[in-house]
């Protein structure tokens, strides 16, 4: 049956996008009617599945890929300011929530845990001490310590330093004020919230169509999974955050901004360990530099993960390929993307980066004991038998048209709206669910720019740095950092 009336908002896929983009409308325009569709039995069961993704709470304080060295050797701040200015955006309104009681308990959601880069050779050295010098002198990253010292490093991070070879250069970074990040539970308590006040959750139900009606609206061809019953929703706007499947239901929506884009999946595994007296020993997150040819998502990292309540340690991930474009997606998925004005782009995305392919080959081939050896780069002490491997979900990367190339593989995140605004859908990986609420905040200002001068008020009460800058402001960052951090129960 087709609604007589279509509601305000219609978000296709339960993860950490839609949550929180269904939590700011809740905030701001509370009189909307929102209906959220989830094709599998729950939300967050794909990528914002705490065991599907590292859970770092990306600020850009331990990832080297988010601030490489140029070809002239210098080293650019700028996109890691950039990241973590975003994720101050995050902290900022997921405190508000819960000073409003719209989330639980903070330690149900985000957890203190430092954030380390751990580097050995002294070509990886002194790049780490140099990236250093330029951060320590940013307030975002004013509590950022460096150490080349064997003894300091190992009160940081133990596991990494027990039977390391002597002789060897290495060195570390740490910043106590980082964070882990449960974007499972943060999608329940986000989603459970918005429910609470009148949404309306479609679990088991499959979005099959979209097609724009004649006023404006868009018809929503949907199906029940249990029963097969099928249904229709008009809505006057529609977000798609479907993860791997945001490509191709913007597809179908018939939208020319989505010409020209394809997405490469990749699937990836960690080796994880309960075993308490190993979790004792390290509480950090520790990012390493990524090998040569392997996407910046497969940067190696022991981490630290808290999820209801118990801590595990992660560590990889293990690049590897699936034609799906999400871990319950269809092995047809890479072929059905297919479209005349995407074909080029993906072929010059095949030519261009063969030390992708190669790596990605490496990675399928690769033997047990070959993966354990890459943990025990980090943790020279570790015993396979404290360790299993479990399958992290799958990674859609942008691929789109570019005027020289032909086409380029995108590591990032990228929001397709429609001209009018009636539609948007987001489409890419990480640093995503860290930086969702300023992403979802640009997808409400370019598709209601009528509205968003109304919301700007209740939105900058809530996050209060919303539109302007931190880093230039030392005074200001330190504020809003120790506010958030005291609501959060963070360490500063």
């Amino acid at each position: 049956m087709t609604s007589s009336s279509p509601v305000d908002v219609a978000l296709i896929g339960g993860g950490i996008m839609s949550a929180t983009l269904a939590s700011l409308i809740q905030q701001i325009q509370p009189d909307w009617k929102i209906v959220i569709f989830e094709r599998l039995g729950d939300v967050a069961e794909e990528s914002s599945n705490p065991w599907n993704n590292a859970g770092t709470g990306h600020a850009a304080l331990c990832e080297l890929n988010y601030m490489p060295e140029s070809k002239d050797g210098s080293i650019d701040p700028s996109k890691a300011i950039s990241i973590n200015e975003q994720f101050q955006l995050s902290r900022q309104f997921w405190s508000s929530l819960v000073r409003r009681g719209v989330l639980r308990e903070p330690k149900s959601f985000i957890n203190s845990t430092p954030h380390m880069t751990f580097v050995r050779g002294e070509k990886d050295v002194n790049f780490l001490r140099r990236r250093y010098e330029v951060l320590k002198k940013q307030p975002l990253f004013s509590d950022m310590e460096y150490s080349e010292d064997s003894r300091v490093i190992h009160q940081w991070a133990p596991l990494l330093m027990k039977k390391r070879l002597k002789g060897e250069p290495f060195a570390a970074t740490r910043t106590p004020s980082g964070t882990d990040v449960d974007f499972g539970a943060l999608t329940h308590q986000l989603i459970e919230s918005v429910t609470d006040a009148g949404a309306q959750l479609r679990l088991n139900t499959e979005v099959r169509g979209l097609k724009k009606q004649k006023d404006g609206s868009w018809l929503i061809r949907h199906r029940e999974l249990v029963g097969r019953t099928p249904g229709e929703t008009r809505a006057r706007f529609v977000f798609v955050g479907a993860g791997g499947w945001a490509l191709k239901l913007l597809q179908k929506s018939g939208i020319p901004e989505i010409k020209g884009y394809g997405v490469f999946p990749i699937s990836g595994q960690f080796l994880r360990t309960d075993n308490p007296a190993i979790v004792a020993q390290h509480k950090a997150k520790v990012y390493s530099q990524a090998a040569v040819g392997a996407p910046p998502m497969s940067v190696p990292h022991l981490d630290t993960r808290v999820v209801d309540g118990e801590a595990s340690l992660l560590f990889g991930p293990y690049a590897g390929f699936s034609p799906k474009f999400l871990k319950t997606g269809s092995l047809l998925d890479i072929v059905t993307q297919v479209r005349p004005s995407n074909l080029l782009p993906m072929l010059a995305v095949a030519r261009d980066n063969p030390s992708l392919m190669k790596y990605l080959i490496g990675e399928l081939l690769a033997s047990k004991s070959k993966k354990f050896s890459a943990l025990r780069t980090f943790m020279p002490t570790a015993n396979p038998k404290d360790w299993y491997l479990i399958t992290a979900g799958q990674r859609a990367q942008v691929m789109k048209k570019d005027e020289k190339k032909g086409g380029v593989l995108q590591f990032g995140t990228e929001v397709i709206a429609a001209e009018d605004g009636s539609i948007a859908g987001l489409l890419g990986a990480s640093p995503g669910a860290s930086t969702a609420v300023p992403i979802m905040l640009d997808v409400l200002k370019t598709c209601f720019p009528n509205d968003f001068a109304r919301w700007e008020p209740t939105l900058t009460s809530m996050i209060p740095s919303y539109g302007v800058t931190l880093n230039d402001k030392p005074e200001r960052a330190d504020e809003v950092l120790s506010a958030t951090a005291a609501v959060l129960e963070l360490t500063r």
